[in-house]
């Protein structure tokens, strides 16, 4: 079952349990998916739809950031509910452990005079593409460079 399909099987179930901030954060995804199909010009593939997923649990965390400095609980806490309603459609996270034995393997496959944050970057996203937040991965290279 594609995330698609999932997301509108829960969707009906939310309307059902009357649950408003599970079924208007499922309404936004689907929105989304609309918006990027059109865009894109033919039907998602799971891939891209879990970029779309990715993308809005990126821009909540970062709402969630911008509302704690203006003080407004009341929406971090709306951002932070409808961001772990988003979460539950993405693969699992690495941890940071995890990341950091990722970064390891790909620093030691760089050559040393080549060593940057820039080509180490451009050699660990790929990898963990969709499995771990950019800023975490920027964070362990940066890291793991500075103690190279």
């Amino acid at each position: 079952m594609s995330v698609k399909d999932q997301i509108g099987e829960d969707m009906k179930a939310a309307m059902k349990a009357r649950d408003k901030v599970r079924l208007d954060a499922l309404r936004g995804v689907l929105s989304a998916f609309t918006y990027k199909r059109v865009e894109a010009g033919h039907d998602l593939s799971d891939e891209e739809q879990l970029a779309v997923v990715t993308r809005l649990v990126k821009q909540r965390n970062d709402s969630i950031a911008e509302f704690e400095k203006a003080g407004r609980s009341e929406l971090v806490e709306k951002e932070t509910a409808e961001r772990d309603i988003l979460m539950a459609y993405l693969p699992a996270q690495k941890s940071e452990a995890e990341v950091r034995e990722v970064v390891r393997a790909a620093l030691a496959g760089l050559p040393a005079d080549g060593r940057n944050q820039g080509a180490a970057m451009k050699v660990v996203m790929p990898l963990l593409k969709g499995l771990a937040d950019g800023n975490l991965v920027r964070k362990v290279v940066t890291e793991e460079l500075a103690s190279a």
